[in-house]
């Protein structure tokens, strides 16, 4: 990151806890895929709530900046089923239900980046976690024990491509700033 001229793949994202994350994974286990299908590893579990692409490493700070500045609860999650989409050719735990505060800390995280000219082009918020990659054919999909998941932090995370699976790692966190409960 020493090069100024140099590009990093950035996104904001919330993750599970060790425990949520495990949880997960045991659900990904029950799947019933082909042989060509990739499992994710579980330390690249997140929720992706903006997608920013290719920055300039002095564009950083400003992220920075923009992550700190967001206040929302924490986030009672629940993913209660499985999804198959085709295009991408992945396996995703989904959130039929997303909660008030999230699409709140969404709408505001995308209002932020488009006053530094990063208008996203965001359909809508779909919160989901890939289970799994490269799976070219539908499977048969059971019921999904349900996962709650607590998101007590926003995180602005690096995406590295090249290797058989894409590699995901912090650059900075910031804590959910109040209890959604008091709300």
């Amino acid at each position: 990151m020493s090069d100024a001229g140099s590009k990093l793949r950035l996104f904001f994202a919330v993750r599970p806890d060790p425990m949520e994350r495990d949880s997960l994974a045991d659900a990904a286990q029950s799947l019933s895929l082909e042989l060509d299908a990739k499992l994710v590893p579980r330390n690249n579990y997140h929720v992706t709530l903006a997608f920013i692409g290719e920055v300039a490493v002095a564009q950083l700070a400003t992220l920075q900046r923009i992550g700190a500045a967001q206040a929302a609860p924490t986030l009672a999650l629940k993913f209660d089923a499985f999804e198959y989409w085709p295009k991408p050719e992945v396996v995703v735990a989904a959130a039929r239900t997303i909660p008030d505060g999230l699409q709140a800390l969404w709408q505001q995280l995308h209002r932020q980046l488009a006053v530094h000219q990063w208008v996203l082009d965001p359909k809508r918020l779909r919160p989901h976690v890939t289970l799994a990659r490269k799976v070219s054919q539908a499977p048969v999909l059971q019921a999904m024990s349900p996962v709650n998941w607590v998101a007590r932090e926003l995180c602005l995370m690096r995406s590295e491509l090249g290797a058989p699976q894409p590699a995901y790692t912090v650059v900075d966190t910031w804590p959910l700033l109040y209890d959604s409960e008091k709300q």
